[in-house]
């Protein structure tokens, strides 16, 4: 009896987690869905498509709120100015509830782009299906994607570095290494490292 409770309730658990997109999600080497969402910067809808031409993809799940999202902006510009001549542009995803945080709320981030003079893509995931296909689970949340032919594969998931608080210590750059190794035919090295971020705000079930 106490066994067919308890495989209930992780039945249960199961489902509540899915549903509010705590699913696995890609992992490396899987192909990855594209989207079409709206960009704060100028309300267009901006495809993975778009990108067919480019070498890769640096997708990064964001947020204007999340402290850590805050401590990352500079690094992520930053990524965007270097990467995106060479073919890894930078795609920023907000995937926030903004019933939850109004300060993630299209309008606010329409307002951090023009700000902050974004030279990147800051879309808008309202309805969370990116997010949750993706499995994406805090802010900042990498997936560096690798292009062959307009089919789009996931190489790298986690974090930009290994130092979130203090970018003067950072020992390894996650992101930039992989980059280095997919543009020299090489395997990346490191597929994996875990995020550090503030946890993606869910909508509730029934909203």
């Amino acid at each position: 009896m106490k066994t067919t409770i308890y495989s209930s309730i992780a039945c249960l658990l199961l489902a509540f987690f899915i549903t509010n997109g705590y699913s696995q999600g890609f992992r490396p080497g899987d192909v990855a869905t594209g989207f079409s969402l709206k960009d704060a910067r100028n309300d267009k809808m901006v495809s993975l498509n778009n990108y067919s031409k480019e070498k890769g993809v640096i997708v990064i799940f964001t947020c204007n709120h999340c402290p850590y999202a805050k401590k990352y902006e500079k690094r992520i510009i930053a990524l965007n100015k270097t990467f995106s001549s060479k073919g890894f542009p930078v795609v920023a995803i907000s995937p926030n509830d903004p019933s939850i945080v109004p300060e993630d709320s299209f309008t606010e981030m329409k307002k951090l782009a023009k700000s902050k003079k974004y030279s990147f893509p800051y879309l808008f995931d309202e309805t969370q299906d990116i997010a949750k296909t993706y499995g994406a689970t805090k802010t900042p949340h990498v997936f560096l994607l690798s292009n062959s032919n307009g089919t789009f594969t996931v190489e790298f998931i986690g974090a930009i570095d290994d130092n979130a608080n203090d970018e003067t210590a950072v020992t390894t750059k996650y992101v930039e290494q992989a980059i280095g190794e997919i543009m020299v035919g090489k395997p990346v090295t490191t597929q994996e490292a875990k995020a550090i971020g503030c946890s993606i705000k869910w909508k509730k079930a029934n909203g």
